[in-house]
């Protein structure tokens, strides 16, 4: 299959960019079917916010286990048990 250069686009900034034969090639050996939509810079401002934006809330909780305080990335119902990191390792363990 040949590639040819194109010009597309930005979806953000609206500026051209070009989708290079060689960006095409890359994308049809990952098995990638759709074009690009932003252009590099925006990509790059794109995942640098998604970056900042990864940090959870965390919420404490009481190991049903050994009765430590631990956190967890989930707002306890009480309906299920909680385990530390530790007494989570061993259940699994002895669980399968």
């Amino acid at each position: 299959m040949s590639f040819a250069d194109k010009t597309l686009v930005c979806r953000d900034c609206g500026e051209e960019f070009v989708f290079t034969a060689g960006e095409q090639e890359f994308f049809a050996e990952k098995g990638l079917t759709n074009e690009p939509s932003r252009c590099r810079q925006c990509r790059r401002l794109r995942k640098s916010q998604r970056e900042t934006q990864t940090e959870r809330q965390m919420y404490e909780a009481v190991c049903a286990e050994c009765g430590a305080v631990t956190e967890v990335p989930f707002k306890p119902s009480g309906r299920r048990p909680i385990y530390c990191s530790t007494c989570y390792s061993n259940y699994r363990r002895t669980a399968y």
